[in-house]
């Protein structure tokens, strides 16, 4: 018998897949009936060899199933042989299992046992625990009574602390043992609180954390962390106080108003605080944790709050700070008014400015260090920390600061405008310098005055001062700028001859590089301004507000480009009225050449020399004198002018073929000779021009479809189909019927 790789017996097949499908399925009683009721001799003789195909298909499936029976055989005798082999398994898994459950039976009994003598140990050990407990109890009374007499504080505190512990695991008994430890206790207390008391009013220090420490043996953790912060808070008041007399001392008696030191006072009371918390750190969080830290953080800012602010008031008051700004206000309201008294002077209140800028950085840092400080702290109860924070921003101290701030605000903006003042006043010509000391000396002052207000990191006095920034280049800078740039009025005077022409045309040139340099300097200050800016104020609020303020400063250097734009166009207007009748000359020039007029052209150059010398000797030599961009931008305005022109010359002429090559010619030359002038391309100036010559230069009318819309390639085409055909009918053997023809 044939069978499968697996060696299962393969399946006999069905009779169907020997013959073709029957009409019929034979073996049914529906065939039987089918059979009976045939009539027609042809379907009998057609069903009968079905029925003989049929018949041969089952002898063939017999076959196949007679051949598989040794197989069958075989597999017969192996399952007989394995069931002898399955009655010793069952007899062995019997056997195992009986042997199972007498084992788990056992394990039920000796776990039993051993639950019980667990339950009588652990009964045992708290007996035992119970009677260690009481005798360690006895100790400690007795270690307590021992180290009193002996003034072991010490020795006495840890016998309370043990015996408090014991006494919180076994409360049922031991009633007579509790009531003598806290008689104890309580003697131990009353002596630890006098003594440090009077440690605390001898500021003996080895004494007071020597009796702090006991604090927290004894469970007083909360009056301990009180009392050691109060004693803190009372030595740093007293050292503030007398360094605050002395301060006060000294000015009374000291006449130089700059060797008055409220930076150092200052700066020594926040050293005192910061130096207490840190160097009392394990002593706070031995009594009550990092809540300790925050608890005496807020008690020592109060100290700030009184001391520092005693301080800023005696500075403002010191150095006058209310009637500099009085008369500062005054003089902004009565500016146009004859005869008004003369207001502070700059130098001295740029002192003040940088006293105040130190005052208040010294502030900010204490105060973003103590905050820092505050949120660093893990495990600090959540109500603390908005608590303490506040504390900070709101205290007397921060109030004080925001006045400050405020006489800041005017004294920076004073300062300011009256330096930019004198700046524009003195402006004078510097060696070597393509521009007047103005420019530099503005955006100095400028530059100067808006790093100090960011320092101090107070966002309100940095859009005041940015906005007094802004005020000043948009009005009175851009104003002088303008003045000088209407002197180009005098333009024509450049050549004029004379000994006043270099100096005219070195005004000229300084007060157009005036006005170009100061639209670059606005954006670098404006760039630099943002990365201060986005280091000191991460707040996206924050930020908004300075790059509103930056942006009046973005406008600002267009209204700058504007201006110069319109001071070159009118030096070019004055430079290219020099040049015009050249340009003009080249009207009376003609394009329908010959050969011989051709090749005498390429070695007699009707105009391009002409007006090229003409450029060269009316612009080249402000090359030396004015910026490089200013340079650039003013030779291609002249290239405007003298390409427009050139255009219109150029379609009011006739030509030839050689008169295209000669325009290619010419333009090819004043692109070379322009290129060389200026750092920036001047291709797409001769665009329309050398597009022209090329049309000029075909050699039939239908050329043109080889350089137009999909065949063009890179060129980008700047003249329009209607100009195409008008330069088209500029030939002189161009016939107009095909240029009409054409379909552009």
């Amino acid at each position: 018998m044939p069978s499968t790789p697996n060696g299962s017996v393969a399946k006999p097949t069905e009779p169907s897949e020997h013959h073709e499908e029957t009409s019929i399925k034979f073996g049914t009683p529906e065939a039987l009936a089918h059979v009976r009721s045939l009539t027609d001799v042809g379907a009998m003789t057609r069903l009968l060899h079905e029925c003989i195909a049929y018949q041969r298909a089952l002898d063939l499936d017999l076959d196949s199933l007679l051949s598989q029976r040794t197989d069958l055989d075989k597999h017969l005798i192996h399952l007989q042989k394995s069931a002898e082999v399955l009655d010793i398994v069952k007899a062995d898994s019997d056997h195992m299992l009986s042997n199972v459950r007498s084992t788990c039976d056992l394990a039920d009994q000796v776990s039993c046992k051993v639950r019980e003598l667990d339950l009588a140990q652990s009964r045992v050990n708290s007996t035992l625990l119970r009677i260690d407990a009481i005798v360690e109890r006895g100790n400690c009374i007795e270690g307590v009574k021992s180290a009193l007499e002996t003034e072991d504080y010490e020795s006495a505190a840890k016998y309370v602390q043990t015996f408090l512990q014991i006494d919180g695991k076994f409360k049922d008994y031991g009633s007579e043992q509790r009531e003598q430890l806290l008689t104890s206790k309580k003697q131990l207390e009353g002596i630890v609180k006098k003594k440090l008391l009077a440690a605390v009013d001898q500021r003996d220090d080895p004494t007071i954390l020597r009796f702090i420490r006991l604090y927290s043996p004894l469970g007083m953790e909360e009056e301990g962390l009180q009392v050691y912060v109060g004693y803190l808070k009372k030595v740093i008041g007293m050292r503030s106080r007398l360094e605050y007399e002395h301060l006060v001392e000294l000015m009374e008696q000291v006449h130089e108003q700059n060797q008055m030191n409220f930076v150092g006072c200052l700066t020594n009371l926040f050293k005192d605080i910061l130096l207490a918390i840190e160097e009392n750190d394990e002593i706070l969080r031995g009594l009550c944790g990092e809540d300790g830290i925050v608890y005496a953080i807020c008690e020592l800012q109060e100290e700030c709050d009184s001391r520092g602010s005693l301080i800023l008031k005696k500075f403002m008051e010191y150095r006058k700070l209310a009637r500099l700004a009085s008369e500062i206000n005054a003089q902004n309201k009565n500016l146009l008014a004859v005869g008004t008294q003369e207001g502070p002077d700059p130098r001295e209140v740029e002192l003040y400015l940088e006293e105040i800028l130190s005052l208040m950085q010294l502030g900010e840092d204490y105060t973003g260090y103590m905050v820092s400080k505050i949120k660093g702290l893990s495990s600090v109860d959540p109500e603390l920390v908005p608590r303490a924070t506040k504390a900070f921003r709101s205290g007397s101290f921060s109030k004080v600061v925001q006045d400050i701030t405020g006489f800041y605000v005017i004294l920076e903006d004073f300062f300011m405008v009256e330096n930019v003042r004198k700046a524009i006043m003195i402006d004078e010509h510097v060696p070597d310098s393509l521009t007047t000391s103005m420019v530099d000396d503005v955006f100095y002052v400028l530059q100067s005055c808006i790093r100090r207000a960011i320092s101090t990191s107070n966002i309100s006095s940095v859009v005041a001062v940015l906005s007094s920034a802004g005020s000043l280049l948009s009005n009175e800078y851009h104003d002088s700028l303008q003045q000088k740039i209407r002197e180009l009025n005098h333009g024509a005077k450049l050549f004029l001859g004379g000994v006043g022409v270099q100096k005219t045309g070195t005004e000229i040139a300084t007060a157009l590089n005036n006005m170009d340099v100061s639209s670059e300097y606005v954006m670098k200050l404006k760039h630099e301004i943002e990365e201060q800016c986005a280091e000191v104020f991460p707040a996206s609020a924050e930020r908004e507000r300075v790059k509103s303020c930056l942006s009046e400063l973005g406008d600002l250097s267009n209204t700058f480009k504007q201006a110069l734009n319109a001071g070159l166009e009118q030096l070019v207007a004055t430079v290219t009225s020099r040049i015009r009748p050249v340009l003009d000359s080249v009207a009376t020039v003609s394009y329908e050449l010959s050969e011989a007029e051709y090749a005498d052209n390429e070695v007699n150059d009707p105009w391009v020399q002409m007006l090229l010398h003409a450029v060269e000797t009316n612009a080249a030599w402000l090359q030396p004198l004015i910026t490089a961009n200013n340079y650039d931008s003013f030779v291609h305005l002249i290239i405007d002018f003298i390409v427009k022109r050139l255009e219109v010359i150029m379609m009011q002429k006739r030509f030839s073929q050689l008169g295209g090559l000669q325009l290619d010619r010419d333009t090819r030359a004043l692109l070379s000779h322009f290129s060389a002038m200026t750092q920036r391309t001047v291709r797409d100036k001769f665009g329309r021009l050398t597009q022209m010559a090329t049309i000029l230069n075909l050699e039939k009318v239908s050329e043109i479809l080889d350089f137009w819309g999909e065949n063009s390639g890179p060129m980008t085409w700047r003249l329009t189909p209607a100009e195409v055909r008008r330069v088209l009918g500029l030939r002189v053997d161009f016939k107009p019927e095909a240029i009409a023809a054409l379909k552009l």
